[in-house]
């Protein structure tokens, strides 16, 4: 899988965040200022890829609008290969959030409309079923509809081609139920984890047991700057994140912990050390104020490996 091109399908849009320059005070207006940049799940994933040196190719619907232009702008600076279908009378699709001082989500918006679009019947068209078939991996993100999902599984299957989401919020993780078993890994976080699982293990090492029995083979679930778990069919390990020294802004920390996962693991290491350097990937985004820090490449992951501990295994 080393030097096969990462088939990326999902969420690419314009994320705005407004930060609060002081103590929130909910139910107020509260000073702070605006950031714009591109953004989605997936597509934080593709470009933090791209900047570990992957061949990465986006497909994902977006508007004739300036808002598309932003994202496409942000594709070619990664050096993502973009190949969006485009709908000219449409508006990309957007991401609204408000952070704390702390770089903590405070709440956000999505006007992720745009995204039903991506049909089943999108997979069907002779170019995207020979770009799955070319893929070492695709990855795709809960962004787009339950039964695109199914069928994104379904045709990776076919072509013996592993596949990997990333959950987005708890509201939209279920659209991944159908494909839980066909996942080579899923990405979430613990709020993420209890919509599929029904519960909310206080001990870690109860996550992989928890999920297997929602049907999920393999995954990867973070907990705040608590140790992060991993599991598939063979173990489950646990890396404890080192602290920030300074924190810029936790979006898109999830994503680029996938980005340096799976890296690692289509490199050929096993997931322990994949969990580390995705761990090491998270860590430089948390200290950068963009979703995908610009400064993400091998030499800084290997400097921020440097920092994470060895994966600890569980029963």
């Amino acid at each position: 899988m080393t030097g096969k091109t990462i088939l990326v399908m999902g969420g690419a849009h314009v994320d705005r965040r407004g930060r609060i320059a002081g103590e929130t005070a909910p139910g107020a207006s509260n000073p702070g200022a605006w950031f714009v940049e591109a953004g989605g799940g997936a597509f934080n994933a593709a470009r933090n890829l791209a900047r570990l040196g992957r061949t990465v190719r986006l497909v994902s619907p977006r508007g004739g609008d300036a808002d598309g232009a932003i994202v496409a702008a942000a594709a070619e600076a990664a050096g993502v290969e973009d190949t969006p279908f485009t709908f000219l009378d449409r508006a990309t699709p957007s991401y609204t959030a408000i952070i704390e001082r702390d770089g903590n989500l405070v709440v956000a918006l999505a006007d992720m409309e745009l995204y039903r679009l991506f049909s089943p019947r999108r997979l069907q068209q002779r170019a995207m079923r020979e770009a799955v078939a070319a893929a070492g991996l695709i990855l795709t993100d809960a962004n787009l509809p339950a039964e695109t999902l199914a069928a994104m599984t379904a045709a990776a299957g076919a072509a013996g081609v592993p596949i990997a989401g990333i959950a987005i919020s708890p509201a939209k993780v279920p659209r991944f139920a159908a494909s839980l078993p066909a996942l080579a890994f899923l990405f979430m976080n613990e709020a993420e984890a209890r919509t599929l699982a029904g519960v909310a293990p206080e001990d870690p090492a109860d996550w992989p047991k928890a999920l297997r029995a929602a049907g999920l083979c393999a995954g990867v679930v973070t907990r705040g700057g608590r140790g992060v778990v991993a599991f598939d069919a063979e173990k489950a390990v646990l890396v404890t994140p080192p602290e920030a020294p300074a924190l810029g802004d936790v979006t898109g920390a999830g994503d680029s912990l996938a980005a340096g996962f799976l890296d690692a693991w289509m490199a050929g290491h096993d997931i322990g050390e994949a969990l580390r350097h995705g761990v090491a990937a998270a860590a430089i985004t948390v200290r950068s104020p963009l979703a995908v820090a610009e400064e993400m490449s091998q030499a800084a992951l290997q400097a921020a490996l440097s920092l994470v501990p060895e994966a600890e295994g569980m029963a």
